[in-house]
């Protein structure tokens, strides 16, 4: 689900300090917020918020340089004329940018029509980048999956399994290897784009790791600022599995790649069996590393089965 409250006051107080704006127009609808039929079918942040625009209504519109020209080109009843369809965009909030003075009309009608006008010295480019990606992230689709989020090799991984299989315990092995962690036990995902899904840790389980007889361990205390993250990008899901259900459920080579949806997303997988002995950390470094492998390119049993099918017309040849 994606949350539908931001209110013109609380953008404003956001990025009040980053972006020095004022709030010169409009103070009676501070409580003015983003459409919730707009924000539910909004693919990302680039739908809503942009220059000013007649075409796109109901979005964060921002007012530079060239738009306080094209407003102000001609006499007073052009100007009033293209202000007042401003109106008829219903947005949230209008963004005065690059500096400039807002013609008298626009504050006229932000006014009339309870508009938030903010002003701000910082460019258009800048404060369109900034809103986007605090509105993406803010109204993106999000879950919580149970596992240990980490950066492994610099991949987001989250590693998954049945019960009492050691995920923690892995965890704890990786990151004494120079691995980094985002979240133990609880991981929050959002959808922040069509094809990306990030996650970060509950504010409340910040930097913690349980691991089963020792109890709590603050990661960042115990082995310094590198070892935790506060957020990355899901690549890759590795699956701990017990032998039987390997063997029931799973291929031990799958022809075709693995994958689990997440928010939408299909995500990589792998399924690694847990048993005495192993070094799951090492297969699990090794997952990774293919992952990378993958992503670049380079299919690793497709070339086998290539290089199968010459040996066997070689042969066959002979």
């Amino acid at each position: 689900m994606k949350p539908t409250v931001v209110s013109a006051d609380v953008l404003f107080e956001e990025f009040r300090a980053l972006l020095q704006w004022q709030w010169i127009a409009g103070h009676g609808a501070s409580e003015r917020r983003f459409d919730e039929e707009v924000v539910r079918v909004a693919r990302s942040g680039a739908d809503l918020v942009g220059h000013l625009n007649y075409i796109h209504p109901y979005r964060v519109q921002i007012i530079g340089a060239r738009e306080v020209a094209y407003l102000s080109h001609g006499g007073s009843e052009d100007c009033q004329r293209r202000v007042a369809r401003i109106v008829t965009l219903e947005p949230p909030v209008l963004v005065l940018a690059d500096g400039q003075v807002a013609p008298p009309e626009l504050l006229s009608m932000c006014e009339r029509a309870q508009i938030p006008l903010f002003s701000t010295q910082e460019s258009s480019a800048l404060v369109i980048d900034v809103l986007r990606t605090f509105l993406s992230k803010h109204f993106a689709d999000r879950t919580t999956m149970h596992g240990v989020f980490m950066d492994i090799l610099g991949v987001g991984v989250l590693i998954t399994g049945e019960s009492g299989l050691g995920k923690s315990e892995l965890g704890l092995e990786l990151i004494s290897r120079g691995n980094g962690l985002v979240a133990d036990d609880a991981v929050d995902l959002f959808r922040i784009n069509q094809n990306t899904i990030e996650g970060k840790c509950p504010d409340l389980l910040q930097n913690l790791l349980e691991v089963r007889g020792i109890g709590l361990l603050d990661i960042r205390a115990i082995f310094g600022e590198a070892a935790v993250r506060r957020r990355m990008r899901l690549k890759l899901i590795v699956h701990l599995v017990r032998k039987e259900t390997l063997e029931r459920d799973y291929e031990r080579m799958p022809q075709e790649p693995l994958s689990q949806d997440v928010l939408g997303v299909p995500v990589r997988k792998v399924v690694i069996q847990v048993v005495a002995g192993r070094n799951i950390a090492v297969l699990v470094e090794a997952a990774v590393r293919n992952t990378i492998l993958q992503l670049r390119g380079v299919d690793t049993y497709q070339e086998f089965i290539e290089r199968h099918r010459r040996a066997m017309e070689q042969g066959g040849d002979t």
